[in-house]
């Protein structure tokens, strides 16, 4: 048996013990590896550069939850907004859905941070400071040596190092790079919050990335768990063709094929396909559940197969009904269903956007005491305005309530009249409503307030209309 056969029973990386066996995936080059390190790129750059984005002054895209402000490439969203997340999440979820119906896991090959930074990231380091694979694996089982520390040593505080920009990155998208670069400047004690974010979460990307690697996707991510209930044999996999390549070349399989004159597959059985797998599984065995379709195999066996003047597409992207000669149906019901959900999600987003007002308002009554009696015959009630600007412009508010509780004597008094709002923020203000006691019918009175937004910028002026409760003694 060769050393490279996996145990039938067991995963590749656990011994007999149970002890983790640490992988040295081989490097490969190919079609699929040069486009997959492309991609990497981009996304790197992007979740690098990201933050640092400005559209009309603020950053592109922030989720600053502590101050419930929201930015979405010039959208702003605050606290009351939340429900629309309902929408983001289920074009996101159903989307992975639609998208492993279709072709599998092509999502975790290609697009997810996990392998984009392991794969586009840390291994590069790896390779740069100790080598390719196989003087990886040596210098892990050589003993230690100051060569060895030293080698060990750098490479570790380039993961550490590497670990601290990604971590900076992630959060700037939560407080947002200014205060960030306030941050970095300040001592941590003015930011323990933070400070500890930053601690904890590089502790864990050092281990995840740096570390524990594949046994993430073998063993917390839950994607791999449900994917079965996902794709059926009209999906998209990375498959071995099991017709054309077995029987493989093995020394029992080349003397049976001798003795009855028969042919070999066109697998070699190089296993040049496992060495290069970066989960250590063996694609000849069928799909598994480890697959993470990163098509280095692909590569790997194509590599092969020109060597050895054979067609490539040995181990392709296929499906179940391919492999066995069958036209796969992509137009079925459940990648359809997906779909739908993305497109009613997609669609009822940009209803809600579309209808969203440049400026909402919440009033609220104030905690004080309901009301306040002013001599005999006034009555004041004390309110208090939250008011989002939702545009990238400066709008100007006033109050008005209907004309007839007006003339009867009742006034409305803002700190400010307009009140200004400034683009992109919230502003909080106090409103008293001072009116009459006479008004009052059982103790109390619900009037319209009008929210009129007089800005010059306004092409046509936009009114809000609330109900105020007014309350006071019984007469």
């Amino acid at each position: 048996m060769s050393s490279f056969e996996l145990h039938p029973e067991r995963l590749a990386t656990t011994d007999e013990k149970g002890k983790r066996v640490y992988l040295f995936p081989a490097d490969v080059r190919g079609f699929f590896r040069t486009w997959r390190s492309r991609l990497q790129f981009v996304l790197i750059f992007f979740f690098l550069a990201l933050p640092w984005l400005r559209i009309d002054g603020r950053q592109a895209l922030l989720l600053d939850i502590s101050r419930r402000e929201f930015e979405f490439f010039g959208l702003s969203l605050r606290a009351h907004n939340a429900p629309l997340l309902v929408f983001v999440f289920a074009i996101a979820g159903f989307g992975l859905f639609f998208l492993t119906a279709l072709w599998g896991r092509v999502w975790c090959g290609w697009a997810c941070p996990q392998t984009v930074f392991i794969d586009g990231v840390y291994r590069r380091i790896e390779r740069w400071i100790e080598g390719p694979a196989l003087e990886r694996k040596r210098l892990a089982q050589a003993p230690w040596t100051l060569k060895k520390l030293a080698k060990r040593s750098l490479k570790w505080m380039a993961f550490t190092l590497t670990s601290l920009i990604i971590t900076h990155s992630f959060l700037a998208y939560f407080v947002g790079t200014d205060r960030l670069a306030e941050m970095i400047s300040s001592s941590p004690r003015e930011n323990w919050g933070s400070f500890l974010f930053i601690l904890v979460s590089t502790a864990v990307i050092l281990f995840d990335f740096a570390w524990f690697r594949e046994q993430f996707c073998i063993i917390a991510c839950p994607y791999g768990r449900f994917q079965s209930i996902l794709m059926d044999d009209h999906s998209t996999i990375v498959a071995f063709d099991s017709k054309r390549g077995e029987p493989r070349a093995t020394p029992q399989a080349k003397a049976l094929a001798k003795t009855h004159n028969s042919k070999l597959g066109d697998c070699v059985n190089c296993y040049r396909c496992v060495q290069v797998c970066p989960v250590g599984i063996d694609i000849r065995r069928g799909t598994q559940m480890e697959c993470i379709a990163c098509t280095a195999c692909i590569d790997a066996c194509d590599e092969v197969m020109t060597k050895t003047k054979k067609p490539t597409g040995l181990i392709r992207y296929d499906s179940a009904r391919g492999l066995a000669g069958k036209k796969p149906n992509h137009l079925r019901a459940r990648p359809l269903v997906y779909l739908a959900v993305v497109v009613i999600s997609a669609g009822s987003l940009s209803y809600a956007l579309s209808v969203m007002k440049p400026v909402d308002a919440t009033v609220l009554r104030a905690k004080d005491a309901p009301y306040e009696l002013v001599g005999d015959t006034t009555v004041i009630n004390h309110f208090k305005l939250e008011l989002s600007n939702q545009s990238n412009e400066v709008h100007a508010l006033t109050f008005e309530a209907d004309r007839s509780v007006v003339e009867a004597g009742l006034q409305l008094i803002t700190p400010h009249r307009p009140l200004v709002l400034e683009k992109g923020k919230v502003t909080r203000a106090d409103l008293f409503v001072r009116f009459p006691k006479s008004l009052l019918k059982n103790g109390g009175l619900k009037i319209a307030l009008a929210i009129e937004d007089s800005s010059p910028t306004q092409k046509k002026k936009e009114t809000l209309k609330k109900e105020l409760t007014l309350v006071g003694p019984f007469n």
